[in-house]
Order: C-alpha cells, then sequence, then structure tokens
C-alpha cells in the first residue's frame, strides 16, 4: 500500500497519447503511445492480416475499434505507478463510457489489488478523462456480415466451441493473438485448412518489464478484454458477423471467498453483457460478440470435450507452458491440476499421465493446488479454472470409477477421502444435475442456443 500511494503522488498522471494506422497491402499495423511523465514512454502495436485491398485508416468506425483496443491495452502499463488521472489525449470518451472502463479497470484487477495489499474503491483508484477526438473523416465498411469468428487458445473450451459449430454447418473463421502449436494444431485437427487461422500479432512493450525488474507494481490485469477488442478488429476487416467466445458460467466464480476478486472477471457474463452493449451503443460494427459456452459448467464441458479424442494429444491449457516453443503442460502448476481434475471422471490415469507426461495425482508436490481447487484453503488459484463444486464432483465420480473397477486410488484422491470430502451416496443425481445444467444468463442467439443443446442432448 506504502508503494501505492508513493507512485501515485509522484506520477500523478497516465497519459494515452496517440495511436497510429498504417495500411498496407496485406495488414494493417497499429501503433500506440503511452506515456507515465517523467518515468517512462510505451510503444506497444499490433498487425492484423487483411483479406482484401481496402483501406482502414480512413474509416471512422475502425479509428473508434483502435482507439478501443488501446485503453484495454493501457491498463498494462498504468498499473505500474496506478496513476490517479488517465487522460486519452487521442479520443473522445463521454462521461458514460469513462465509468464504463473504469468498471473494466477496477474489476480486472481485482487480483492485481488484492495480491498488492492496496485498499481501494471503484470511485477513487483513478480518474479518466478524454481530452482529443476522433481525426478520421471517410466512410465506414457497409457491406453484409457473415459467418463466425472464432477466437481459439488452444485449449479444450475452444476446440469444444469450433468441433461443435463446424459439425452444425457453420461457416468459421478461427482468431487468435500471435501463433502457438497447440492454436494451429486445433485448427488442423478440426479440418479447416491453415488460411482459416487469422493470426494477429502483437507486440508488447517489454520496458515495462524493466519497471517490474525496479519495483514498480506487477500483476494480473483483465487481458480477455484485450482479446475481445482485438476480435472486434478482425471481425470488422474480415467481415464477420459473430464473435464467438468460449467462456463459460464457471467464470463468474470469485476467485477470493466473501470477497469481490474474480482472476476471470473479463470472461465473466457481466463483462460479457457490459461489452456486448458496449459495442452496440459506441462501435456499432453490426458484429455479434457472446459466448457459446456460456450456459455450461466447466464439468459439462470436460465431459463433452472428452468424447472428441482427436484433440487430447493437442490442446493445451497451460499458461507457464504456453511461453515455450512448441507450447507444452508444465505438470507444475494449479492449471495443469486443475484440467487433470476435470478431466479425470471421463479418462484412465494411464491417458491423464500420458497427457501431462508425469502422474499429477500421485505427485505431493500438487496437495497445495488441490486443496485450493476443492475448496481446503481461503481462495482458489489465481488461474483460470473451474468452480470449487464442480472440481469436487469431478474428484469424487473418479475415485468411484476407480473404486468400481479395484483400482489403486492415488494419492491425492486418498487424502481426499481421509479429509471426509469423499461422499459416494449422492453422486449419481449430482451427476445428472450437472449434466442438465443449462445457465439462462447467456446471449446466445437462437439458431446457437439449438445447436448447443443438442450437443448436450446427444453427449451429456
Amino acid at each position: 500500500m506504502d508503494k501505492y500511494n508513493t507512485f501515485r503522488e509522484k506520477y500523478p498522471e497516465f497519459i494515452y497519447k496517440s495511436y497510429k494506422i498504417t495500411d498496407e497491402k496485406e495488414s494493417v499495423y497499429v501503433e500506440f503511445d503511452f506515456s507515465i511523465p517523467e518515468l517512462a514512454d510505451f510503444h506497444p502495436s499490433w498487425i492484423f492480416p487483411k483479406s482484401e485491398e481496402k483501406n482502414f485508416a480512413d474509416d471512422p468506425i475502425f479509428e473508434k475499434l483502435v482507439f478501443s483496443l488501446g485503453m484495454a491495452e493501457a491498463v498494462s502499463y498504468w498499473k505500474a505507478v496506478c496513476s490517479p488521472v488517465m487522460r486519452a489525449e487521442c479520443g473522445e470518451l463521454s462521461a458514460e463510457q469513462a465509468e464504463w472502463w473504469k468498471k473494466l479497470y477496477f474489476n480486472g484487477l481485482g487480483e492485481f489489488f488484492y495480491v498488492n495489499g492496496i485498499d481501494t474503491n471503484s470511485d477513487d483508484f483513478v480518474k479518466i478523462i478524454s481530452t482529443g477526438n476522433f481525426k478520421a473523416d471517410g466512410n465506414s465498411l457497409t457491406s453484409e456480415l457473415s459467418g463466425c469468428l472464432v477466437p481459439v487458445g488452444g485449449g479444450k473450451d475452444s476446440a469444444l466451441t469450433l468441433e461443435t459449430l463446424i459439425n452444425s454447418g457453420a461457416d468459421c473463421l478461427c482468431y487468435s493473438i500471435n501463433r502457438r502449436n497447440s492454436i494451429a494444431k486445433t485448427v488442423e485437427t478440426a479440418g479447416l485448412p491453415p488460411e482459416s487461422l487469422i493470426t494477429a500479432r502483437r507486440n508488447f512493450d517489454r520496458s515495462l518489464i524493466d519497471l517490474n525488474s525496479r519495483g514498480f507494481l506487477n500483476g494480473h490485469t483483465p487481458f480477455s478484454s484485450i482479446v475481445a477488442f482485438s476480435a472486434e478488429i478482425t471481425a470488422y476487416i474480415q467481415r464477420r458477423k459473430y464473435i464467438v467466445l468460449s467462456n463459460e458460467s464457471s467464470a463468474n466464480e470469485s476467485t477470493v471467498s466473501d470477497k469481490n476478486v474474480n482472476h476471470q472477471y473479463s470472461k465473466s457474463f457481466e463483462f460479457e453483457k457490459d461489452f456486448h452493449l458496449y459495442e452496440e451503443k459506441y462501435l456499432q460494427t453490426g458484429a455479434y460478440y457472446f459466448s457459446f459456452l456460456r450456459p455450461l459448467s466447466e464439468f459439462q464441458i470436460a465431459k463433452m470435450f472428452a468424447s472428441h479424442r482427436k484433440y487430447i494429444p493437442v490442446f493445451r491449457s497451460c499458461n507457464l507452458g504456453g511461453k515455450v516453443s512448441p507450447d507444452i503442460w508444465c505438470a507444475d502448476c494449479p492449471k495443469c491440476l486443475f484440467v487433470c481434475l476435470i478431466l479425470s471422471p471421463f479418462l484412465t490415469a494411464g491417458e491423464l499421465a500420458e497427457i501431462f507426461g508425469k502422474d499429477l495425482l500421485n505427485d505431493v508436490s500438487m496437495s497445495k493446488y488441490f486443496a485450493e481447487l476443492t475448496g481446503n484453503s481461503e481462495h482458489k488459484p489465481f488461474e483460470c479454472v473451474g468452480s470449487i463444486d464442480e472440481v469436487n464432483l469431478a474428484v469424487s465420480l473418479a475415485i468411484r470409477n476407480i473404486e468400481n473397477i479395484g483400482g489403486e486410488i492415488p494419492l491425492l484422491f486418498k487424502e481426499y477421502i481421509k479429509s471426509g470430502f469423499y461422499h459416494p451416496e449422492n453422486l449419481t443425481a449430482k451427476n445428472a444435475e450437472y449434466c442438465k445444467y443449462f445457465d439462462k444468463n447467456n446471449l446466445l442467439p437462437e439458431d446457437f442456443k439449438s445447436i448447443l443443446l443438442n450437443e448436450m442432448e446427444r453427449i451429456l
């Protein structure tokens, strides 16, 4: 808290100075200029592929999209000092829009504030003002929109969305930020040609890492909002009607018990609704943003995904392993353990060990993460993981499966039984309840809702 107050006093203003759009034959290059006066300047950039020779540099809608992406990017650099004022010199924000961004920043930085011991509130942590205007004076693209743009991250969720939509006959392009082997392999496994994957290149300004090494503030930011705004740009360039995310109902659960601290805030339904309305009111591209898997829990997704065995050798969900090439499972983090646990009722112990290259369920070093995932801790891991209830259901079903075949109970499961968490007597009813679950808080268009319900009925 001392650092927070000291930095705010020393660096009272963060400035979003400008963005630059350079339209080239095969791509659009975007560069941002952020500044913490008397400390640092930042110049992150993006490259978006084009499919047609159209000029986006003088497109008013495209300009607003780029400015908005800059607002989503800016919070990563602002958080180094948490300046009490953020001033946007290159675009226009109404009072309502400024409040929209404040809400995203505050809730999306909940984990950052919690981990850094920062006690603040949504009113006082920052004032967002705009002193600029939009300069483009041209025509927006008005051609008809069609088809889906499906962001693919290489994990089980987006693989399930893609497989289900393709099997329904939907016209799908895939979208990724930077290229990872698991993403390309997912698209290939889905039976799509390489050109179906649209990869935007994001260049993070690494001078921020230098500030972190010098003791400036660091922590989690709402990255999924960057996915949202960059996907919106890609959909606009590619003339796609639907932006189809793969965020589930479980993402709504707070990471810290009794506190509004959600690692996955920008994957929550609350953000999805807010973004949908912001796009409709202020960006007006005509694209429809929603999450296809929003009605489902991670438990249901795991069961449905496990039925599509062809993706099991290629999917990856480990954030640490994603930083190496080719991306791997690190087999040493809570995300790896969560994926192992949620799949454990539907795959054999041998299949799980083959996925991770290690028997995680017999690894004593996983005990701390296991306690956090099953609710025997103050908070869940600060990772994109499912709810405590569904992890407990998955573990209990996996134990029952092992008992039914007379197999050896793994170390973590033995401790679970010993602690009194295992209650086999009501498992069948709980399993049936979860398999039928369908969260009505969703934005699925009716056609997509029918597709998902049909797939649920077929598998669950």
